[in-house]
C-alpha cells in the first residue's frame, strides 16, 4: 500500500509516515469490532462510565502532551490545543453521568399489559473526522457512541494520523477491550469496502461538502445509517441597537480562533448601515492587536493555517473577492518565510456573488456586509447554501430570541454570543451543511435502534 506523510505547518518539515491499511488489515479489524461489540453491548453503564471516567483521567494527565501533538501536526496554537482537551474531559464526564438516563426504557400506556421503547446499540459505526479539532470531533462523535453501545472504527484526516493513534492509545490505555475502539489509516477505496461490509452499521462524517456527498452515496447505496457535519458560512448579524463592542470582541474571537479553521466561525458578519463604521473600526482594533507566531509559543494568538494548499484557497477568495469589489483594510498578503502562516484578514464592501459572501473561507478572514435594514440583514443571513450556526446581536433581547427562533436558517443560533458547541446542547446544520445531530441526548441516539416492545399477558 501507498503511505501518506504528516506535515509540521509552522515549518513546512516532514514529520511521519503512515501506511494505508490494506484490505486483510481492514477486514481483521472489522471482525474485531464486530466480536468485541457482541459483549460490549451488554456491559452494565456503571462500567461504561467508569471506564470513560478514566479516559477522562488519562486526558488530564496528558494534556500537555496533546495540545504539543496537536500544534505541531496541524498548527493550533498550544493554548487552544489545551483548551480543547478540557472540552474533552468535559464531554467524558457529560455522557458518563447521563448516558443511562438518556437511553432509559421509555413506558407507553396502551392496551398492551405493557409497551415500551427502548434503545439498543447498532454495531460497529465509522468515523470519518476532520484535523481542525483532531481530538474533540473523534470523541464528541466517540463518546457517546461507545456510551450507547457500539465499538468504533476512526478515519482520521491525513494531516492528524498521530492524533488518531493517540486517540486509540488514550482509549487501550483506559481499559477499553482492544475493539471498542481502532484508528486505520484510510484512502478512499479503503473507506468504500469498510462501508460496503455487513457489519458496518452506520456513519458519521465531519468535513467537506465534497466528501459528504460521497460518502452519504455510498451508505444510501447500502442501506446503513449516515450522519453528516458539513461546512459552513455562519452569518453573524449586528442590528442598529447592538453593543458593538460585545459584537467586534465576540466576531473576532469567532473568526480567528484556530486560525479560521472552524465550521462555525464568524464567516459573514452582517451589520446595518447605521452601525458598519463603528462596528468595522472595533474590529480591526482587535485584529491588530493578534499575535501571530509559533503555536509552540503560550503568546501565539494565530498558528499557520494546517496546509499549504489551504492556505493558497484562501488566498485565492480573498483576491478574487477583492478584484469583484470588495475592500481590503488588513492583512490580505502571503508573508514571508516558512511556514503556511496567513495574517488576519478584514474585507468591507462584500457582497451576493463574492468567494467571501458565497462560499467557506477557511482561514482568517473577516467579511462584512452592510445591510440597509434589519429584514435586509435577515434575508442576507439566510441568502446562503449552507445553514450550521448564526448569531444575532441586539440590546433586544426578546427580538434577538424571536430571530434565531423563527427567521434565521441555521441548526444553531446564539443571540449576544459566538456560537460554539457545548455537550449539553444539540449540534448540527441545515441545508447543505448536513444532517443529523450530535452531543446532548439527540446526539447519543443517532446511532442507536429505536425498539418497540409490547406484550399481553392476558392469559
Amino acid at each position: 500500500m501507498k503511505d501518506t506523510v504528516t506535515v509540521n505547518p509552522t515549518t513546512g518539515s516532514a514529520l511521519q509516515n503512515y501506511v494505508y491499511s490494506n484490505l486483510h488489515e481492514i477486514d481483521s479489524a472489522i471482525e474485531r469490532g464486530h466480536t468485541q461489540f457482541m459483549q460490549w453491548r451488554h456491559t452494565p453503564f456503571a462500567e461504561r462510565s467508569k471506564l470513560v471516567l478514566v479516559l477522562a483521567d488519562l486526558l488530564e494527565q496528558n494534556i500537555d502532551d496533546l495540545a504539543h501533538l496537536m500544534a505541531i501536526e496541524m498548527g493550533k496554537p498550544i493554548t487552544q490545543g489545551s483548551a480543547e482537551i478540557e472540552k474533552c474531559i468535559w464531554l467524558c464526564k457529560y455522557y458518563a453521568e447521563h448516558a443511562q438516563e438518556y437511553l432509559a426504557d421509555r413506558i407507553i400506556a396502551t392496551e398492551m399489559t405493557k409497551a415500551k421503547v427502548c434503545h439498543r446499540p447498532m454495531g460497529i459505526i465509522l468515523g470519518i473526522m476532520p484535523w481542525n479539532f483532531p481530538f474533540w470531533q473523534v470523541l464528541r462523535f466517540a463518546v457517546p457512541t461507545i456510551m450507547a453501545g457500539n465499538t468504533i472504527i476512526l478515519k482520521h484526516a491525513a494531516n492528524a494520523l498521530g492524533a488518531g493513534n493517540r486517540i486509540q492509545e488514550l482509549f487501550m490505555d483506559a481499559g477499553f477491550a482492544e475493539g471498542v475502539f481502532q484508528h486505520l489509516v484510510l484512502n478512499t477505496e479503503g473507506v468504500a469496502s469498510l462501508i460496503e461490509h455487513p457489519h458496518l452499521m452506520g456513519v458519521t462524517l465531519t468535513g467537506s461538502e465534497q466528501a459528504g456527498a460521497a460518502v452519504a452515496a455510498q451508505a444510501g447505496k447500502n442501506l446503513k445509517k449516515s450522519m453528516l457535519e458539513l461546512g459552513g458560512s455562519d452569518p453573524y448579524v449586528v442590528l442598529a441597537d447592538a453593543d458593538v463592542e460585545l459584537a467586534a470582541s465576540c466576531i473576532v474571537q469567532s473568526r480567528l480562533n484556530n486560525s479560521g479553521q472552524v465550521c462555525i466561525a464568524a464567516k459573514r458578519v452582517i451589520v446595518e448601515s447605521t452601525l458598519v463604521d463603528k462596528l468595522v473600526n472595533c474590529i480591526k482594533k482587535h485584529m491588530e492587536q493578534v499575535v501571530v507566531g509559533n503555536p509552540l509559543n503560550s503568546e501565539t494568538d494565530l498558528g499557520p493555517l494546517a496546509r499549504e494548499d489551504l492556505r493558497k484557497s484562501v488566498h485565492e477568495q480573498v483576491e478574487k473577492s477583492r478584484k469583484q469589489g470588495a475592500k481590503l483594510l488588513l492583512g490580505g498578503i502571503i508573508p514571508d518565510g516558512q511556514g503556511f502562516f496567513y495574517p488576519p484578514t478584514l474585507l468591507v464592501d462584500v457582497k451576493p456573488g463574492m468567494p467571501a459572501f458565497d462560499d467557506e473561507i477557511f482561514g482568517p478572514v473577516v467579511a462584512v456586509i452592510t445591510a440597509e435594514t434589519e429584514d435586509d440583514a435577515i434575508h442576507l443571513a439566510n441568502q446562503s447554501q449552507y445553514g450550521l450556526g448564526a448569531a444575532v446581536f441586539t440590546q433586544d433581547v426578546t427580538k434577538g430570541e424571536h430571530i434565531a427562533t423563527y427567521e434565521i436558517d441555521a441548526g444553531v443560533c446564539f443571540v449576544n454570543a459566538m456560537v460554539a458547541s457545548d455537550p449539553r446542547l444539540p449540534f448540527g446544520g441545515i441545508k447543505r451543511s448536513g444532517y443529523g445531530r450530535e452531543l446532548s441526548k439527540e446526539g447519543i441516539l443517532e446511532f442507536v435502534n429505536t425498539k418497540t416492545v409490547a406484550i399481553n399477558s392476558s392469559n
